[in-house]
């Protein structure tokens, strides 16, 4: 069979989540044709794992302006500005009816397996950039497909691949054996079966971001109810405690986010979770009735716990590009020209640099990593920088350069300046221009702060949104 031109072939773009979709309603919107494909069962599917969490961002932050477009002669209505969703609420009422709109352009049960130029692995030059892309698809019901595209967008995230507990990147000794006691998403604890789980045990939270202060806050909650009396957390931090340990609290410009450190600080001042710092976990081993023992690099042994969540951040899954000419920065798995302006060790959310088309591109000419996917491990990423990242590579796509190029975005602040990195060293102190202090690894119980304590906590040290 002879692959086609890459004249009329669609763009393809893998995954149907918010940044995927958006792209498709882009690219629809220039008279590209788009070819989604999900490897869920329905658009969102990845959201929808997540649907009991409410997001930090409102309504008025999470719709594309192009989605939006698709979506009015539809009669769809969109929510009011000014409120928060859920993940459940994102996906039902935004994400779906999008993903309606362009109907059969978006294919679920559909996992990609392999991306390259037709007829040329990575190695082979010759006459390369003519040559379409070829995709290879596996279908739910065990079906392959080999499908041709112009140019692929990758928006498949890097939500099916989280962090491991160990301290070095690595699963920590013991990790697998004790997967039946971990989990590595904010539990669902509405959920009975859930519920169960927690209530009245001790659970060791590790992981420093939005995610860890929600399963502590879920946690505590639980504490306080009729039947979760004895639920206990146990926070633990690679890092040290400092003002900028909770997030930007009052000063984040995006209250809801800010609110998140607040309500982990409250669980852990009210004696629901107790902190443990300076922590990086090498092994987890089975006490004598099959508990996990999170054993340190340190050789410190933390006492028994009933079940671990793990919330570390994730990564990307590049297994199936390994064809292409990917230009990834060597330690975010980043692109090369974006991995600078994210780099968590230097900025936080709302200090991210607008980019676009030309951040995200490749050696290999037509690709782009968007969305999550695009920001490797760094863990800042907001819906709203998707959105535009997609805007500027549609553009591109369609051939409208000057509009590519016009790349404008304000980030809300995070209330907190710098990044994450620096908090890793042992031996950093704090300073009037920001950073943070890193005691000597302890096990410390934050008492309610005083109001001098309170007032030097508005000045932040340091910090990062993610987790």
């Amino acid at each position: 069979m002879h692959a086609p031109t890459a004249t009329e072939l669609p763009v393809v773009v893998i995954g149907a989540g918010p940044i995927g979709l958006a792209a498709a309603a882009h690219l629809l919107d220039r008279g590209v044709e788009p070819l989604v494909l999900e490897a869920g069962r329905t658009a969102g599917a990845a959201v929808r794992e997540w649907s009991h969490v409410r997001l930090f961002s409102t309504w008025g932050e999470v719709v594309d302006p192009a989605a939006e477009k698709l979506l009015a002669p539809t009669g769809w209505t969109r929510p009011d500005p000014a409120a928060y969703p859920s993940g459940g609420d994102w996906a039902d009422l935004y994400l779906q009816p999008l993903a309606d709109a362009l109907g059969d352009r978006v294919r679920t049960g559909a996992t990609v397996t392999g991306v390259s130029r037709a007829g040329r692995d990575r190695i082979v030059d010759a006459d390369r950039e003519r040559q379409p892309f070829v995709v290879h698809v596996t279908h739910a019901d065990g079906r392959e497909e080999r499908l041709f595209a112009r140019a692929v967008i990758d928006a498949s995230g890097t939500w099916a691949t989280p962090g491991p507990a160990g301290g070095s990147g690595l699963p920590a000794l013991g990790e697998k054996a004790a997967a039946g006691r971990i989990a590595y998403r904010v539990p669902d604890l509405k959920d009975p079966a859930v519920r169960a789980r927690y209530a009245g045990r001790r659970t060791a939270v590790i992981g420093s971001g939005a995610s860890a202060f929600t399963a502590l806050a879920q946690l505590a909650d639980l504490a306080e109810s009729d039947d979760g009396t004895g639920t206990k957390g146990v926070w633990v931090l690679r890092r040290g405690i400092s003002g900028a340990t909770f997030g930007g609290g009052e000063a984040d410009q995006l209250p809801a986010r800010g609110a998140l450190g607040l309500a982990a600080k409250a669980a852990v001042d009210a004696g629901h979770a107790e902190a443990v710092t300076g922590f990086r976990t090498e092994a987890i081993e089975p006490d004598a009735d099959g508990r996990p023992v999170l054993v340190g690099e340190d050789g410190r042994r933390l006492d028994p716990v009933d079940q671990v969540i793990v919330l570390t951040g994730f990564r990307p899954d590049l297994s199936f590009l390994g064809e292409l000419r990917l230009g990834l920065d060597e330690r975010l798995q980043a692109p090369v020209e974006l991995a600078p302006l994210i780099d968590p060790n230097q900025h936080s959310c709302g200090t991210v640099y607008p980019h676009g088309h030309r951040e995200l591109s490749h050696p290999e000419p037509g690709v782009y990593l968007v969305g999550m996917k695009s920001y490797g491990r760094a863990p800042t990423f907001l819906a709203m920088t998707g959105y535009e990242q997609v805007r500027s590579v549609a553009a591109a796509i369609a051939g409208d350069l000057e509009s590519a190029d016009r790349v404008e975005l304000t980030l809300p602040e995070t209330g907190v300046c710098g990044g994450a990195g620096l908090f890793d060293a042992p031996d950093t102190q704090q300073a009037d221009s920001g950073g943070c202090c890193a005691p000597a690894p302890q096990l410390v119980q934050l008492a309610a702060p005083t109001a001098a304590g309170a007032a030097a906590e508005q000045d932040p040290a340091g910090g990062c949104c993610g987790s």
